[in-house]
């Protein structure tokens, strides 16, 4: 009979693990988000990947179909990205030539910077000194200085780069997740167990369900969203409106990112003096986000995670704030383990009062 660890032995056994943890943490921590992006995928798209298992059986267990399905993940960032970029540079070109005719012969005063209600006159002649000009535009053009530009040029190629390589470490994660997908998920289910005991299981599945939630409720009703204004911009004669519908659809993805889009293309028809079509777009677009975040958000993040909408919108925003785009999965996913844990405790069996008075 094997002879059981010393409670020294434990001990050191327990510091060597949560030492060598926080070495493991400490040498990949640039590439947690890879990883943590690569897993938020892989439950996002595991009920069409396990259709497609059932379908093509023949393929289940190999590389073919978690490198197909890779691809077309890679192709779905890619391909929108790759058009916005062509569209930005076309629209840079025009930019250019907006610039150099303002240095030229200055902007002049919009109509419909007439007709506003208040603070007209204050406006008309800030507009006129500033803009109105060749030699005022000049000076505030002169305001952006070339070696700033540059320094913000370089910030972002940088930083374009560097999430070029998150992203495809992100693909050749995702790839081994789905591939490893059975045994993974398996290790996982018994190192929760031994863990937690039955919680693990449970919490595991709450992040499963909060993450695909958080999806429905935010990329789906974003792409909603967008698609919507789409045809409003069409219809109101917003320039480029499948570029800004695309662009409203990927900003309504956080709550109220939406505003800031069609806010800019309410400008853009104010520059063309259609004022009441710039009304109808911040209606209609205001109408859509209350729709979207007062009704459909909350049944669909919230039947998913159980949780009050205001816990979900603190997770959103918070996560946003802590971890960027990935918090917008990761917050809900976590207030939700934690109502949960919360709601386990506070349930607990207890043993009745005592109601013994005297």
């Amino acid at each position: 009979m094997a002879s059981q660890p010393l409670p020294r032995q434990k001990r050191a056994r327990l510091i060597l693990a949560l030492g060598l943890v926080a070495l493991g943490v400490w040498i990949i921590h640039d590439f947690l988000a890879s990883l943590v992006w690569a897993a938020v995928i892989a439950i996002a798209i595991s009920p069409l990947y396990e259709r497609a298992e059932r379908r093509w059986p023949h393929l289940r267990g190999g590389a073919i179909l978690p490198a197909i399905t890779t691809l077309v993940v890679a192709l779905l960032v890619l391909v929108p990205v790759s058009l916005g970029i062509i569209r930005a540079a076309s629209e840079a070109q025009d930019i250019v030539r907006w610039i150099t005719t303002a240095r030229e012969s200055g902007i002049p005063v919009p109509h419909w910077l007439y007709s506003i209600p208040f603070g007209r006159d204050a406006a008309v002649n800030w507009w006129q000194q500033h803009l109105a000009t060749p030699e005022a535009t000049q000076a505030e053009l002169a305001r952006f200085n070339n070696r700033a530009l540059l320094y913000h040029t370089q910030i972002v190629g940088k930083g374009l780069i560097h999430r070029s390589i998150i992203f495809l470490f992100t693909l050749l994660a995702l790839f081994f997740l789905l591939r490893d997908a059975d045994m993974l998920v398996g290790q996982i289910k018994s190192a929760g167990y031994r863990l937690f005991g039955p919680s693990g299981e449970r919490m595991g599945r709450q992040v499963v369900q909060s993450v695909r939630g958080t999806i429905d409720g935010l990329v789906l009703v974003g792409i909603g969203e967008g698609a919507v204004m789409a045809v409003a911009y069409l219809a109101l004669g917003v320039p480029h409106p499948l570029l800004l519908g695309a662009a409203t659809a990927i900003a309504a993805m956080i709550p109220f990112g939406a505003a800031v889009m069609f806010e800019i293309a309410a400008f853009a028809l104010l520059t063309q003096d259609a004022v009441t079509a710039a009304i109808l777009v911040n209606v209609i677009g205001f109408t859509v986000v209350g729709i979207a975040d007062h009704f459909l958000r909350p049944a669909l993040i919230g039947g998913a995670t159980r949780l009050p909408f205001l816990w979900v919108l603190v997770g959103i925003l918070g996560g946003v704030e802590t971890l960027g785009l990935l918090g917008l999965f990761v917050g809900p996913a976590t207030m939700a383990v934690l109502v949960m844990l919360w709601r386990e405790y506070v349930e607990r069996d207890l043993p009745p009062p005592d109601t013994d008075v005297g």
